[in-house]
């Protein structure tokens, strides 16, 4: 897959990972560089919208992001 589209805009990297720039690039080289299907932030993206999108969601936790997918649909029906 391709870098992602909203890597350079990406909220979460200016708020929650300003203060760790180690952390951060990691994060990018392995969510945004790479395979960007296996971020979390983007799953919800993806699936319900920016708006949807939690300001504490780690691109890691997949996991909560399909929970959020499934009660957001859930809740849509």
């Amino acid at each position: 897959m391709r870098k992602c589209e909203l890597v350079e805009k990406c909220p979460f990297f200016g708020d929650k990972m300003k203060n760790m720039p180690a952390g951060a690039e990691l994060m990018k080289k392995h969510y945004c560089l790479s395979d960007n299907s296996n971020c979390a932030r983007y799953m919800v993206l993806k699936a319900l919208g920016r708006e949807k999108v939690p300001p504490d969601l780690f691109p890691n936790q997949r996991e909560r992001a399909q929970q959020i997918i499934q009660e957001e649909r859930k809740s849509g029906v």
